[in-house]
């Protein structure tokens, strides 16, 4: 009877962590948009659709797996909004059940491992909640480190297959921070080979990277990519970027500190933790590789606190909290048992947190640069086309007025249908290629000031062989820039040093849309 409650309580725990990880992540990931991040992989998963290949037809720096993924969401549910927020759903659901399924192979109670893996589902994907290269990469990062611990815990060397392919996985995704955790979990791979005599576990691991190495070989003889492509744009020039950040850090220790302050606390139990097991002179049986668990979680969440810090971008990684929380009292139960204070103030504190970080970042949006932005205001993106069927459609760009940045939209969308020249789209609203259905709408997977070389980067001269290229391969005669109208010279500026101002014609026909002709260029 025990034993039927007992798995009648975890599956019920399962179920209602597969419900509520997606639901939390629809509900958000319908409520505003940042268009740079929101759309930053809809247009590409679409090109893949339509057999655009990253590297190949289109220039980019980021994780291409992120864009193959979401084709295959298109192609399965169709190319709409819902199959976008799908994709980023399924991967919350994932990171919450995984962490649930370790939390309670460690010994913690399924209760608890049932709260800590909801409060890691509302922080984590909910604060964009569509595709993002940052999220991926972490996720892929944190499964890998899971595989680790499973491999250790139940002494299964088949959980050490997984491993390469998903730190291939992360690495895909986004460089960093995947590629620290790849010299991080190689080091901890080789110690437990080496320190435990683990030939099968190095076996089984070396089988798993050519396997890997095999796949994604394979992915690039069918879809045309060549190696030397994707290392300049994936590798090289993303390198020059990294230095470039990390020459002009600035470290301010007091900043560093409030901004993390509460992911910090949930892992320092684990510093008093691992002073307890090696003062321990009795044998505790996996003693040693608990330390090692440890180990992985604090270089884990320093690895993620340094990264956030050098890509200056919005924090992301507050849904660490519970699950630094998480391990913590995994470990205090087991190394205090008759001291549970302490634990029960870091618990609290985590609650707190969790709901501090769930107002900040789902409710008002944060991330998305909502945050002083009514959301009430917001209206139904379907206006705009179908696809957006539901999506509630304010921006930072037009916090008071919507209505106005959709009208806009529809008016430029109405003036692709009209225009028949072969066209690019120069825009962070990176739907036009679906919703024009255009067979290339770009040869940048996306703009920014460091998306593309500028002409004092070593690698200006390929990225411009690259855009000609394209653009002749293509016979692309016109140009549309869309965006604020502030924002609109800014586009300009990546292309007007390219094919030269001389040949240039423009023509405005809303304040967020600006036509360059460039059929009179010499390309």
């Amino acid at each position: 009877m025990k034993k039927l409650i007992y798995n009648n309580k975890n599956i019920l725990f399962i179920l209602l962590i597969c419900f509520l990880s997606i639901t939390f992540n629809f509900h958000y990931g319908y409520r505003g948009v940042f268009p740079i991040d929101s759309f930053l992989i809809y247009d590409s998963g679409y090109n893949v659709l339509n057999g655009n290949y990253p590297f190949k037809d289109y220039w980019s720096i980021t994780g291409p797996l992120l864009d193959y993924l979401q084709a295959f969401f298109f192609l399965v549910f169709g190319v709409s909004w819902f199959s976008y927020v799908l994709h980023a759903s399924i991967l919350n659901l994932g990171l919450a059940l995984f962490s649930y399924f370790i939390f309670k192979e460690l010994g913690l109670k399924k209760s608890y491992s049932f709260i800590y893996s909801l409060g890691i589902s509302l922080l984590a994907y909910p604060v964009i909640g569509v595709p993002f290269i940052d999220h991926h990469s972490i996720i892929f990062s944190i499964f890998s480190i899971y595989c680790f611990i499973f491999a250790l815990k139940r002494k299964n060397n088949l959980f050490l297959f997984f491993i390469p392919t998903l730190l291939g996985l992360s690495f895909l995704s986004k460089q960093i921070p995947a590629a620290y955790i790849i010299v991080f979990i190689s080091l901890a791979l080789i110690f437990d080979f080496i320190y435990n005599n683990n030939k099968k576990g190095f076996y089984f691991t070396v089988s798993g990277l050519i396997l890997f190495f095999l796949f994604i070989f394979l992915t690039f003889i069918l879809s045309g990519i060549t190696f030397s492509n994707f290392l300049t744009q994936y590798i090289f020039y993303p390198f020059t970027i990294g230095q470039d950040r990390a020459e002009n850090l600035s470290i301010n220790i007091k900043d560093i500190f409030n901004k993390f302050k509460f992911i910090y606390i949930s892992i320092f139990p684990l510093f008093i933790i691992i002073y307890k097991i090696i003062s321990l002179k009795e044998l505790i049986k996996n003693k040693k590789n608990d330390l090692i668990i440890i180990f992985l979680v604090i270089g884990m969440v320093s690895i993620f606190i340094y990264t956030q810090m050098i890509t200056q971008n919005q924090i992301l990684i507050f849904f660490l909290i519970p699950l630094g929380t998480a391990f913590s009292h995994i470990f205090y139960d087991k190394y205090f048992k008759t001291k549970p204070y302490f634990i029960y103030i870091i618990i609290f504190v985590c609650i707190f947190s969790v709901f501090k970080y769930h107002l900040r970042f789902n409710e008002n949006k944060k991330f998305m640069e909502l945050a002083d932005v009514n959301i009430n205001l917001a209206v139904d993106a379907v206006k705009i086309d179908k696809m957006f069927l539901g999506l509630n459609w304010i921006t930072k760009y037009y916090p008071n007025n919507p209505k106005e940045e959709i009208k806009n939209l529809v008016e430029i969308k109405e003036y692709i249908k009209f225009d028949l020249k072969k066209k690019i789209f120069i825009t962070d609203y990176q739907f036009f290629s679906s919703l024009s259905k255009s067979s290339f709408s770009s040869p940048n997977k996306w703009y920014d000031n460091k998306s593309i070389p500028n002409f004092k980067n070593k690698y200006y001269k390929q990225y411009k062989l690259f855009f000609i290229d394209r653009l002749i391969e293509n016979n692309v005669q016109k140009i549309y820039t869309i965006g604020p109208k502030d924002y609109l010279p800014i586009l300009y500026i990546y292309f007007k040093d390219i094919i030269g101002n001389d040949c240039i014609s423009s023509k405005q026909v809303n304040e967020m849309l600006i036509i360059y002709d460039i059929s009179n260029c010499d390309l």
